[in-house]
């Protein structure tokens, strides 16, 4: 069974979309739609910008929606999934290619998402970091401790694949797991270069004002199960869709959780749809019984 899953912020580089706006009328089409609705040339940033310019998260999210959805399409035939699934953004790009969001309306709440999480980021100092060497059990003790010391709070944000967590919090706590996280015997405990504590209870005010867009769109039954971040269930309604993305800005991202059970649903093939190899490397790490490619 084709499993198709769609990359989040961080697989964003300069050229990114280029080709497929140069080789295919539909791609072009879309893209100087997705200028149209944002009110900027997004396009001249993602063929042309500077790695700082492609990272603001006003730009990178929307960039790599449009790389993931507008790549899927291309695809035409090929692309019939028998199940979907994305990491954090990718899974506005999954419901997108599935067809629970038309793309006009992926591309507005991608970039109210972006803009939302952009403004709590400035609101409080925050961050987050890559735990590499140890069992996930471990780093949720540590960020429970940590929290409970009373210097900010620091949570699980993406598990990405076994060994491999990142933490999200406050710069304060996220510093204090991370000097916890070695001494229990990380092998890296490193702080990524981010503005902001994505997937933590600090994003909530991106989370209310995200909700408002989200309640106000319309979704449709998407034509395969997608799997859903918060949950790593398959979902098919799109109240239940709706109601899973909202809690996903605040909630951990349970990427590995969400693989193995596509992969128990009978998933054999991983296509990822979009830029970069990041997600092959996890789902590889997942499981080496699965075949996993690129487009």
């Amino acid at each position: 069974m084709k499993a198709f899953v769609f990359p989040g912020q961080g697989a964003q580089f300069t050229g990114m979309g280029k080709d497929l706006y140069e080789n295919s009328q539909e791609a072009k089409d879309l893209f100087e739609k997705a200028n149209e609705i944002l009110g900027f040339r997004i396009t001249d940033i993602m063929f042309e910008g500077t790695a700082d310019e492609l990272k603001q998260t006003r730009v990178t999210q929307p960039a790599v929606f449009l790389h993931s959805v507008i790549s899927a399409i291309c695809l035409g035939e090929a692309f019939q999934p028998d199940m979907v699934g994305g990491h954090s953004l990718g899974e506005f790009s999954a419901l997108t290619a599935a067809g629970a969001l038309r793309f006009e309306d992926g591309l507005r709440l991608v970039y109210a998402r972006a803009q939302a999480m952009q403004k709590a980021c400035e609101a409080a100092p925050s961050t987050m970091a890559a735990v590499i060497g140890l069992p996930d059990e471990t780093v949720e003790q540590v960020c429970a401790e940590v929290s409970a010391e009373g210097n900010g709070v620091v949570v699980p944000a993406n598990y990405n694949c076994p060994g491999q967590l990142v933490i999200s919090g406050n710069v304060e706590a996220v510093n204090a797991a991370c000097d916890k996280l070695k001494a229990a015997g990380a092998k890296r405990a490193l702080v990524l270069p981010v503005g902001g504590a994505f997937h933590s209870p600090l994003m909530q005010p991106a989370k209310d004002e995200l909700q408002k867009a989200i309640e106000t769109t319309t979704f449709y039954t998407p034509c395969c199960p997608v799997y859903q971040n918060v949950d790593a269930k398959p979902h098919t309604d799109a109240e239940e869709i709706k109601q899973n993305l909202i809690a996903q800005l605040t909630a951990s991202v349970r990427w590995t959780q969400e693989v193995q059970n596509m992969i128990a649903a009978g998933a054999d093939i991983f296509t990822e749809c979009g830029p970069g190899k990041a997600l092959q490397g996890m789902i590889v790490k997942i499981s080496r019984d699965v075949t996993v490619q690129g487009i």
